[in-house]
């Protein structure tokens, strides 16, 4: 059984080991809900870490942001290197959802840009939670959003024995069958190719080649390799060949499927070809391409279902006098019916998921959640501004379908493909830890237990705060840069919008400063890689808005400076003041300057708990003689290549 075994230079030190115990003991007396209440810079991920080491078990991690969700990947990565560490976040790089607009008549179709990359690290996800037990997911939100069903998942498995009688062109039907696409040109994740008797399969996951060699209709090997190499088309072994002793290397926990090498340590492969081809494996069990899936039984039931309801809503828009709403939907759907059909999925196959999975009207849709045991601990990061995001979800998503059901453009079981409500993700929840600089009123009430984290382990203080006049406040900002860039340190600016962010960023080139803007619109990867090159020192200076509040470990950066910092509103309250202050904590020199020409009530109330943390801070130093200094950690693996 494969267990969590935490890997750092670093033990818990300051306050980490009495949170720590009090949190492992709260889950040990069943507490179904506690917070964690750590201040930017104080270590909540090593923590978390430390929790799950000592009670091994699966765990899912809940981040506000894919910036953050990346972060933290990387992190967990870095402390559990030999466990099954997965990054699932919505694979859109660009989404805009189907939606109509009564008032202008304009019809919104769905159009998305999906991320492959991000899209194979959901399998790889998914995968790891069906075929092991150490398995740590970093998730977004999007986790609350179904993906189909895990039994069904697994149902339409097809697995593959050396040795098996199977013709060639039934082997190829079961793959299609399993949403894997034939392309013998150009091959890639989630599809087939044929070369005589090879059958090549590229993974959904991408990490391996599956190579599966026939001998007219018997199966006669099976291969196995990862992708960094693609597989040679060498002659097919004689049975008569010895035996490959090697072990399955770690990486085949997480594959495509499980793999049984059978008795005897594996089936018969050359030595001289092993090395070309890969790992010779007994048998391969290959999920599912695709998420939504569903057995062919209960599909011919599903469509004949749909029929049925579009039959009753096209007689009841009908009779309203809604002609042209009947007939864009008997359209519509009449087409989505013929794809399912005949090649078993179609696109928007989700909205049809409430007859395609079995489910009652009303019930919650499958998610990420329901992969994991029911053991798994659940940590939400930054849980005052995750926990929003997560109750707001479906309210906005049933709007929507609501306008495209009253105007005939989907069926009403639309309603149920959405994300889960509030209510269904708690019920969920086994047992959770939210962890925030700032927990709200919500956490507190929910949690039986508050453990502060106000300590960090290298001494360092909450950072000095100084007020600056907001005239000239962009040329101060410059000699305030340009003074810390000279030490080789980093800078934050925050902004109020977007508009201002890269105008700013703009500015600060045309000055000579190595600067760059960071905010939504700008992709998950590439935010990374901002990120990272802040980090390296190809920017000096990095301009954004709410990006860069919670949560972003960048310790050389040790200048925020918070411009129109006495604005009211969602940017400039207590809690993105305090969240945004934070992000000049992990430096021994750090400081933030706030650019106003007044002190509001957010200003002071984020001034007073910064300075009462710092004298708990510079109390605590001085009792233990320690001397602040600076956080030092590595550049996170790029996720896309894993270097």
């Amino acid at each position: 059984m494969q267990k969590f075994k935490l890997i750092s230079n670093f033990k818990p030190t300051g306050d980490q080991p009495q949170a720590i115990a009090k949190l492992i003991n709260g889950l040990k007396k069943g507490y179904k809900a506690q917070t964690l209440l750590g201040v930017t810079g104080s270590g909540k991920t090593f923590t978390m870490a430390n929790i799950i080491e000592k009670v091994q078990r699966p765990a899912l991690i809940i981040s506000h942001n894919k910036t953050l969700a990346a972060q933290l990947y990387g992190e967990f990565r870095q402390f559990f290197p030999d466990a099954a560490v997965h990054y699932f976040v919505s694979y859109y790089d660009y989404y805009q959802p189907e939606a109509y607009i009564p008032h202008t008549d304009t019809y919104i179709e769905k159009e998305a840009t999906i991320n492959e990359e991000i899209d194979r690290l959901r399998h790889a996800a998914t995968q790891s939670l069906i075929n092991r037990k150490d398995v740590i997911v970093v998730a977004s939100v999007s986790c609350i959003y179904g993906i189909g069903e895990k039994k069904d998942y697994e149902a339409l498995s097809q697995t593959f024995t050396a040795g098996q009688k199977i013709k060639r062109n039934e082997l190829l039907r079961q793959l299609v069958k399993i949403q894997y696409e034939r392309n013998d040109i150009e091959f890639k994740r989630g599809q087939f190719r044929v070369r005589g008797e090879n059958i090549d399969i590229h993974l959904a996951t991408g990490e391996e080649i599956i190579r599966i060699i026939m001998l007219g209709d018997i199966i006669n090997n099976i291969y196995l390799a990862p992708t960094s190499r693609l597989i040679p088309h060498p002659p097919a072994p004689s049975p008569k060949q010895e035996m490959v002793t090697n072990n399955p290397p770690s990486y085949l926990g997480g594959a495509g499927g499980c793999i049984n090498r059978g008795a005897g340590g594996g089936i018969k492969i050359p030595p001289l070809l092993a090395k070309e081809r890969g790992l010779g494996v007994r048998s391969i069990t290959i999920l599912p391409a695709k998420h939504f899936m569903t057995p062919e039984d209960r599909m011919k039931s599903a469509l004949k279902l749909i029929r049925k309801e579009l039959e009753e809503r096209l007689r009841e828009l009908k009779k309203l006098g809604k002609e042209m709403e009947a007939y864009r939907l008997e359209k519509k759907t009449n087409y989505d019916l013929e794809m399912m059909a005949e090649v078993g999925y179609c696109n928007g196959i989700e909205n049809y998921s409430l007859h395609l999975t079995g489910r009652s009207p009303g019930s919650p849709p499958a998610t990420l959640m329901d992969f994991f045991p029911k053991d798994f601990l659940i940590f939400v990061d930054e849980s005052h501004v995750t926990l929003p995001q997560i109750r707001g979800m479906h309210a906005g998503d049933r709007s929507r379908k609501q306008t495209l059901i009253d105007f005939g453009f989907r069926l009403p079981s639309a309603r149920d493909n959405r994300p889960l409500n509030f209510r269904e993700f708690n019920s969920k929840i086994n047992q959770i830890i939210y962890t925030s600089a700032t927990p709200t009123e919500y956490e507190i009430k929910k949690s039986s237990q508050t453990v502060e984290q106000i300590i960090r382990p290298t001494g360092l203080l909450d950072p000095e705060i100084e007020i600056r006049p907001e005239t000239n406040q962009i040329s101060d900002l410059i000699k305030e840069i340009k003074k810390r860039a000279g030490k080789g340190q980093r800078i934050l600016a925050t902004t109020l919008t977007k508009r201002m962010a890269e105008d700013l960023a703009d500015y600060l080139k045309e000055e000579k400063i190595k600067a760059a803007y960071l905010h939504s619109e700008i992709g998950a990867l590439e935010r990374v890689d901002i990120l990272r090159d802040l980090r390296k020192g190809k920017y000096d200076c990095l301009v954004g808005i709410n990006l860069l509040r919670e949560g972003l470990d960048l310790p050389e950066v040790s200048l925020v400076a918070i411009l129109d910092a006495d604005m009211s509103g969602f940017l400039r309250n207590e809690t993105a003041l305090i969240q945004t202050m934070g992000r000049a904590a992990r430096h021994s020199q750090g400081k933030v300057i706030m650019y106003a020409g007044r002190i509001t009530p957010a200003m002071r109330y984020a001034i007073n708990e910064t300075n009462r943390r710092r004298k708990t801070q510079i109390a605590y130093n001085k009792k233990h003689s320690i001397t602040p200094a600076s956080i030092k950690t590595k550049f996170h693996d790029n996720i896309v290549s894993g270097n």
